[in-house]
């Protein structure tokens, strides 16, 4: 996995924020290091691909920079980063019809299972979030959304621009399937 830096974000701004930049720029451009691991692994939970994920991450910085202006203070920049980086996945989706589902990254290397719990833990999360990466591309995203970056139902319906209803049936769907799955009652 490929680590995004401060650097990396501040050679895409030219490294200065203006003195007359506006506060929406100066959050935009502030924050957005801090948020790249994190757009890095929504982009792979949406693509399935490091490189792809790579590119959507890339991407999002670059759009959220270019359109700072749009960002209103005081409100949560990772939301609108991640609307930004759903909107570019889709557009790209419908543009080359994407094929789904290949080249799967286990949870380890994606950064998605916490290293300070117990071997047990990481093993049952890494095996549940391998299993997840197999679900279709609207309850995965649903669960990563709600279950790995902590949104609420109503935040992941706008972010994925459907019905909090919808939310909560690819969840329980989502859910289901991975019980069948691992034959267990409590997932």
């Amino acid at each position: 996995m490929r680590v995004f830096h401060a650097a990396k974000v501040e050679h895409a701004t030219g490294g200065k924020i203006q003195l007359g930049a506006k506060k929406s720029d100066r959050e935009v451009r502030k924050g957005l290091p801090a948020l790249m691991p994190r757009l890095w692994r929504y982009g792979l939970v949406l693509s399935g691909d490091r490189a792809i994920a790579q590119d959507l991450a890339q991407a999002t910085a670059l759009r959220a920079l270019e359109r700072s202006s749009q960002f209103r203070p005081g409100t949560r920049l990772d939301h609108w980063c991640f609307s930004i980086l759903s909107s570019i996945w889709k557009n790209d989706r419908r543009a080359h019809k994407v094929r789904m589902g290949l080249g799967q990254v286990p949870a380890e290397e994606a950064g998605l299972v916490d290293p300070a719990p117990g071997a047990d833990v990481n093993i049952l999360a890494s095996r549940v979030l391998s299993l997840a990466a197999q679900l279709p591309e609207a309850q995965r995203e649903a669960i990563f959304l709600v279950y790995v970056e902590g949104f609420s139902y109503a935040e992941a319906a706008k972010r994925m621009e459907i019905p909090i209803g919808t939310v909560m049936s690819r969840l329980a769907n989502g859910r289901r399937r991975l019980k069948q799955t691992m034959g267990e009652d409590d997932v």
